[in-house]
């Protein structure tokens, strides 16, 4: 590990040397310094922001040899993805060693959050075929987004346009997968419209994993030529063999089925000054878990969440600065025959103000969020970023603030033989803090952040000593967090073409082991050490690769090597895919019990008609 670490520090500085001696000559790919960030109710551009902010970018998707979100989220140090197999059927999302419950995913800024279980965030991720860019805010900075963003929160953007065509995709290759969707655009006088179909099936790796998923998305904007109106619809979902999923017992063979929806409507009033933005929202989650398959009877949970929220969020520009501020409203509805009956009304109001001063070298960024549960009542969680602009491409930040998370109901009320819920908890809390330096170009980009978290009344599972099978929500007491990452691509031409090169590295570290070791269900299997690098290549007009290596080692002592590689050919319209995962068959778990698939292929071919 220690040389992979000098080897980034190597790749890092030799990058600066070699940019100082460049012009500064564009290159044509997706250029960081050119984003705006919508991460936020103040939208600025990438090198402005003074956060800890991930951009994946569409090149960035389109060669990270990734066929899903969870897969492709797995390539960003700091991100910790848990899957219990293929195909993105089950995955939790973690951020600097939060846990699934502790990061917020949003669609387009629709909270995707679960009263359920954090265990289902994943669930409402969409195919990439869809997705322009996804921003990773880490860290206190997430705070703007309040409930379950206590460690970070992950926006996927969807692409706003396809013009008039239509691109299908079918892909086959080990353990029985086959996979197919069609994509198309429409655009009208006064209306644009983007439709998603799209089915994955396995018959598994292992006993019991096969898995049938189905996308279906909608995105369309009418009335555009006035006051346009946004709608977005999307159902996902998974049906899946769980075998050793949540439990060790060889007369177990879980199944699981889930689905997730969503249905959001908005528009965008805007001036030179002002911008307003209202939304309505529907977001459903239907979970089905037995455990035996084949005998339904024996042991059932089913479980139905439903959330419908109304929010505006709205920025306005004055000479002191550009002022952020948004209020929202929800009303959760649970049906569950093992978590009960539940409701839950919730609203939140968040301000912040953005000042710039000493020629704008210098921003100051105060907020504060309001928040009301009506089983938790009044919380206040205020914060600060600053930035200092060092020159145009160096800029150093900092963070501090405090975030929370409000049980799920599987915190509260959840029963079965070995689980108990406990309905007296109380919310998370931490005060985080970050310091960070980044530097920006359209040819390199780099990144370095230290952070530090104190989180209080943290949730876990817990029994009293090892003679106990039951396993008791609990408070337990102060956990301190914190970690380095460090961030690096470079753009560079040869043979005329593009080249790109991204490292990342992560370090963290808790004491969460010296408490509860071999007592905690949950907060064990941390990454401590994460290394990323993607190269992607390309040598003809037609022909482009791209190599993937990752490295970690968790707070277990388990430590793995995984390459994964992709090759994709151009033929006019067609386009001949190869994506290779796990290439050299790395042994590894990444959660629970279950050992992550083998070697294995998956060949497509992708046809786009205009």
């Amino acid at each position: 590990m220690k040389k992979s670490i000098l080897l980034f520090a190597i790749l890092l500085v030799g990058a600066f040397q070699v940019k100082a001696q460049e012009n500064d000559a564009a290159v044509k790919v997706d250029s960081l310094s050119e984003v705006v960030v919508t991460a936020n109710r103040i939208n600025l551009p990438f090198k402005e922001n003074s956060r800890t902010i991930n951009i994946i970018t569409s090149n960035d998707i389109k060669n990270s040899a990734a066929v899903n979100v969870a897969d492709l989220l797995q390539q960003v140090a700091g991100v910790d993805i848990r899957r219990r197999g293929t195909g993105g059927s089950q995955a939790d999302l973690y951020i600097r060693g939060g846990g699934f419950d502790q990061t917020l995913l949003l669609i387009d800024g629709v909270k995707m959050d679960d009263a359920q279980t954090g265990h289902h965030t994943m669930n409402a991720a969409l195919p990439i075929e869809v997705i322009e860019r996804i921003e990773i805010i880490k860290g206190p900075a997430a705070r703007v987004f309040g409930q379950n963003a206590f460690a970070g929160a992950i926006n996927i953007i969807t692409k706003k346009n396809l013009d008039n065509s239509v691109s299908l995709n079918v892909e086959a290759g080990s353990f029985g997968q086959l996979n197919g969707s069609a994509t198309a655009g429409v655009d009208t006088e006064n209306s644009t419209h983007i439709i998603h179909v799209g089915r994955m099936t396995s018959e598994g790796y292992r006993n019991n994993s096969d898995y049938d998923n189905g996308n279906y998305y909608l995105k369309s904007v009418f009335n555009k030529n006035a006051q346009p109106i946004e709608m977005t619809a999307t159902f996902l979902e998974r049906n899946f063999g769980a075998e050793n999923f949540y439990t060790t017992n060889p007369t177990f063979h879980e199944y699981e089925e889930t689905q997730n929806s969503l249905l959001a409507v908005s528009t965008t009033f805007k001036n030179n000054k002002l911008k307003i933005q209202p939304r309505i929202y529907w977001k459903r989650n239907q979970d089905l878990f037995l455990l035996r398959r084949n005998e339904p009877s024996f042991y059932r949970n089913m479980h139905i969440s439903n959330k419908v929220g109304v929010e505006t969020n709205a920025s306005y520009a004055s000479k002191l600065g550009i002022t952020g501020f948004g209020v929202e409203f929800s009303k959760i509805y649970l049906r569950s025959n093992n978590l009960g009956s539940r409701n839950r009304f919730m609203s939140n109001v968040f301000l912040e103000h953005r000042f710039s001063i000493a020629d704008n070298k210098l921003d100051i960024t105060p907020g504060v969020a309001l928040t009301y549960f009506s089983d938790f009542k009044f919380r206040a969680f205020p914060g600060l970023d600053i930035g200092y602009s060092l020159t145009n491409t160096f800029k150093v930040y900092g963070n501090i603030g405090y975030t929370y998370r409000i049980p799920t109901y599987t915190d509260l009320f959840y029963n079965d033989p070995v689980t108990s819920g406990n309905e007296n908890l109380e919310p998370e809390e931490a005060f985080a803090q970050e310091l960070g330096l980044k530097y920006t170009t359209p040819k390199f980009n780099a990144s370095v952040a230290v952070f530090n978290r104190d989180a209080d009344n943290l949730i876990d599972f817990i029994r009293k000593d090892v003679s106990e099978d039951v396993f008791v929500a609990t408070n337990i007491t102060e956990v301190n967090t914190k970690g380095l990452e460090l961030d690096a691509m470079y753009n560079f031409k040869f043979k005329d073409f593009t080249q790109t090169l991204s490292v990342g590295y992560a370090f963290l570290d808790d004491n969460i082991l010296d408490q509860n070791e071999e007592l905690s269900r949950y907060s064990l299997n941390t990454l401590k050490h994460q290394y990323t690098t993607r190269l992607s290549t390309q040598l003809f007009k037609n022909i482009r690769q791209n190599i993937i290596y990752k490295y970690a080692e968790r707070t277990t002592g388990q430590t793995y090597n995984v390459w994964d590689a992709s090759l994709a050919v151009k033929v006019k319209q067609a386009e001949f895919t190869l994506t290779a995962s796990n290439i050299f068959d790395a042994d590894y778990i990444e959660s629970g019990f279950i050992p992550m698939p083998p070697s294995n292929v998956l060949f497509g071919l992708r046809y786009s008609f205009k």
